[in-house]
């Protein structure tokens, strides 16, 4: 696993507000690298307990990550590589209230127009995306975790070439596909 320089992890949970150390992690191995992930079990216990039912159930291996627009957010989580969207469990509550802000390296739930649609779609942040959060424009979209490793690999899927596929726009034209993820446990 490549890690990113020692300074991200501690700039995104001091941009974020949240320690990372003893909340659960998850690691996605991907086509393009791996990721390391630090879940906020205590600020937005519904999107974690979600999210984990996914990966222990091999939910996002094979998908890809299916919505690349740079300087924005790269997202995952519903699709496989043939733009199938994957059938998943009903939508939870949005927890975009629990003050944990859309900054560089966090990971949100996706949704739809309805507040509480989420499913097994997630976006990593690529900047400070403020205008998600809570009340900015909206109920906002509930941050649940952050990239602690790894965020090199994001920006790397975040600069691949994307074009229009199965009528969705900014697609990767080559996928980048989730091979495996998985819980570890916290470093020390």
């Amino acid at each position: 696993m490549k890690i990113a320089p020692l300074g991200f992890a501690l700039a995104t949970a001091m941009a974020s507000g949240v320690a990372a150390a003893n909340n659960p992690q998850v690691v996605f191995e991907t086509s393009a690298g791996d990721v390391r992930l630090a879940l906020y079990a205590e600020q937005a216990p519904i999107s974690v307990e979600n999210f984990l039912a996914y990966v222990d159930d091999g939910f996002y291996e094979g998908t890809i990550f299916h919505r690349v627009i740079p300087g924005f957010v790269i997202q995952g989580g519903g699709f496989d590589a043939d733009m199938n969207q994957l059938p998943t469990r009903d939508p939870i509550v949005n927890e975009a209230d629990n003050g944990v802000k859309n900054s560089r390296g966090t990971l949100s739930m996706a949704r739809t127009q309805v507040r509480d649609s989420a499913t097994s779609q997630f976006f990593v942040n690529l900047a400070d995306n403020a205008f998600l959060d809570h009340g900015e424009r909206d109920f906002g979209y509930a941050v649940f975790a952050e990239v602690t490793e790894g965020m090199d690999v994001v920006d790397r899927i975040a600069a691949g070439e994307t074009g229009r596929r199965n009528g969705m726009a900014d697609v990767p034209v080559e996928p980048v596909v989730v091979r495996r993820a998985y819980r570890v446990e916290a470093p020390e």
